[in-house]
């Protein structure tokens, strides 16, 4: 799943006998509240449908949640941890929830894929770099000349792991 974005739907549920019982997927349980949401293709009782990381009940926050290896997410949470697309920022592929990435600037980007653009060796956790205009240089080439430490960025990585929570 690269960038599943699924819309939620509030549903009136009517009293009497004929209605059909729904269980919620959330909590398993039985939905008697006058309204349930329907996501996923499944149903949740409001209070159920809730983002992963930061818990807030996606029913109240709008009508879109995402999801991505096992988890729901809030937009919020779902951009800040797979970027804008879901993609990798330099090759364009989609990058699985379960890879480690590395992240510039709001960009997310393959292991293998982040780079220095001008000797192509890979930068890894520890590593200095400069980012120019979308573009990133390894502490021996950025453009321009030598590097002051004070203008180093260090990098960070993340893992995600299809069972884990990672918020």
């Amino acid at each position: 799943m690269v960038n599943s974005r699924v819309e939620t739907t509030a549903v009136a549920v009517t009293g009497g006998s004929g209605g059909a019982v729904r269980s919620c997927a959330g909590c398993g349980g039985r939905i008697s509240d006058r309204f349930l949401l329907f996501s996923m293709d499944r149903y949740w009782h409001t209070r159920c449908l809730k983002c992963s990381c930061c818990q807030a009940q996606l029913g109240e926050i709008g009508s879109t949640c995402f999801s991505k290896g096992g988890m729901i997410l809030c937009r919020n949470d779902y951009i800040r941890l797979f970027g804008h697309s879901g993609a990798c920022s330099a090759c364009g592929q989609s990058i699985p929830a379960s890879e480690m990435v590395m992240r510039a600037q709001g960009n997310v980007y393959h292991l293998k894929c982040f780079t220095c653009a001008t000797c192509r060796n890979r930068l890894v956790p520890g590593d200095r770099f400069h980012y120019v205009n979308g573009t990133i240089f390894c502490e021996h080439d950025r453009p321009g000349g030598a590097l002051l430490s004070s203008h180093l960025t260090p990098l960070q990585s993340n893992t995600l792991l299809p069972d884990q929570k990672v918020c």
